[in-house]
């Protein structure tokens, strides 16, 4: 280590949604720590592709500790969420039978949910169901209604907590890719990118690449094989006919294709489930994307009219595991990995029991006083937007209504965007019915120059407004 090398209480490692409320709260407990990211943005890996569905835990593995942080996260957002002016559609959800079979299935869901106490779980018979949800296909045979399985926003929640603890003094190092981790003096020497850090300990928190940053530091203790999962987005017209969530009843192997609104307005079906070797290919097929189509179809008829919007995948960072890995090793080095599709309602409360695991490695706690609480720009449709504002500035994505202001805002702060997805995310530009086709001109133009990581197309822009 060199004298200029920084040192933290804390580094840690991957700025997914886990890594970004572990990264917050450590920070509102007065620990320095920095944030380490090996893309050019916060969210650049398995955090950006996900259904954003807030879980109740309902189905997850009574006893497990999947199932206690998926509900302390819970907990924690919906006492939160308001002082960070984040969003929620309260759409509650229904586990749909579609067979005989699948209908003798929904007694021991219903009994594991109450165990874990969802307690308002209860069936619905066909009547009741088509009665409440008359755009369904009339061949459902039943269904358990969940309540408070609800949907936010996937990315403005770890946005806001990044930004927070960056407010508390936390620092953010993005395109820092650790490639080097030694234990040196009681501290770990990290390298990567041309640069070297020092911290007591380290989090691993690298989602998709959990096991390759462990085996930096050891043999690694357990394998990642990313779970692809491809997703279709229908048009806003589509919202009409999909008020809540369409669960399927789950196998051993997957939760199955999910029917859903999302936050901005659109109706997501998927996802898929590809096991693949492949750490970052989140390459969708026709095929496959035809198949979610059709399914969506047969559940419900009225979106076989609807015309598709946008398509994409996501990776889930599988593990070889049947549970979440969550553990702390005598040489300072915390481990985060498998948290596989429930990663944004459990993030919080991760980042809890992180936290307490912390504390028993003698790292003095000191619980922030009156902390800095970032207010994020709404991006949900079903709330007030910045296009509603009066005065407001030059609509660039005529689709979804975002102005030059909200982009101006993106690209400037704490942590602005650092490469055209993180812009997309911030903001909604380039993600609405004409994909950018209309308005990637004038967005690149008004980035140029300002992000770390530009596209290509950007070259030869600058004259386009």
């Amino acid at each position: 280590m060199t004298a200029a090398s920084p040192r933290y209480d804390v580094a840690i490692i991957g700025a997914g949604v886990v890594g970004c409320a572990v990264f917050r709260e450590l920070a509102l407990h007065s620990v320095r720590c920095v944030l380490l990211e090996r893309s050019a943005d916060i969210l650049d890996g398995a955090s950006k592709g996900n259904s954003a569905i807030l879980h109740t835990g309902f189905d997850a593995p009574p006893g497990s500790l999947e199932l206690r942080l998926m509900q302390a996260g819970r907990r924690r957002y919906l006492a939160d969420r308001d002082q960070f002016g984040l969003p929620i559609l309260r759409t509650d959800a229904v586990l749909v039978a579609w067979t005989q079979a699948e209908l003798a299935r929904l007694q021991p869901i219903r009994d594991k949910a109450h165990r874990n106490g969802v307690t308002g779980v209860a069936p619905l018979d066909s009547a009741q169901l088509l009665a409440r949800f008359p755009r369904l296909s009339t061949a459902a045979q039943g269904a358990l209604l969940v309540p408070g399985e609800d949907i936010i926003d996937p990315w403005s929640s770890p946005l806001a907590y990044a930004l927070q603890g960056i407010a508390l003094g936390g620092q953010v190092l993005r395109q820092f890719e650790v490639t080097a981790a030694t234990r040196q003096n009681g501290a770990w020497q990290l390298a990567g990118a041309g640069q070297q850090i020092t911290a007591r300990v380290v989090i691993n928190c690298a989602g998709n690449y959990g096991d390759l940053v462990e085996a930096l530091a050891r043999p690694s203790r357990f394998a990642i094989r990313p779970r692809k999962g491809q997703f279709v987005v229908f048009d806003k017209s589509a919202a009409q006919h999909v008020p809540t969530i369409l669960l399927p009843v789950p196998t051993e192997r997957t939760k199955g294709v999910v029917i859903c609104p999302t936050i901005f307005g659109n109706v997501l079906v998927g996802p898929t489930a590809e096991d693949q070797d492949h750490r970052s290919d989140a390459s969708v097929d026709r095929a496959a994307l035809q198949n979610l189509i059709t399914q969506a179809a047969r559940m419900v008829p009225a979106l076989a009219a609807e015309p598709v919007t946008a398509t994409y995948a996501g990776l889930r960072p599988a593990s070889d595991r049947d549970d979440y890995i969550v553990e702390v090793q005598p040489d300072q080095w915390i481990t985060v990995a498998g948290i596989r599709s429930t990663g944004l309602t459990v993030a919080l409360g991760i980042a809890e029991h992180v936290r307490d695991l912390l504390a028993d490695t003698g790292q003095a706690l000191i619980p922030v006083t009156d902390p800095v609480w970032p207010v994020l720009p709404n991006l949900a449709e079903h709330c007030p937007r910045d296009h509603q504002r009066p005065g407001r500035g030059d609509l660039i994505c005529l689709c979804e209504l975002v102005t030059r202001d909200e982009v101006e805002a993106a690209l400037s702060g704490p942590l602005p965007a650092g490469n055209l997805g993180g812009l997309k995310r911030r903001t909604r530009a380039l993600m609405g019915r004409c994909q950018g086709f209309n308005c990637l001109a004038a967005v690149c133009a008004l980035a140029e120059g300002r992000l770390s990581d530009p596209p290509p197309l950007t070259a030869g822009m600058h004259h386009a407004r």
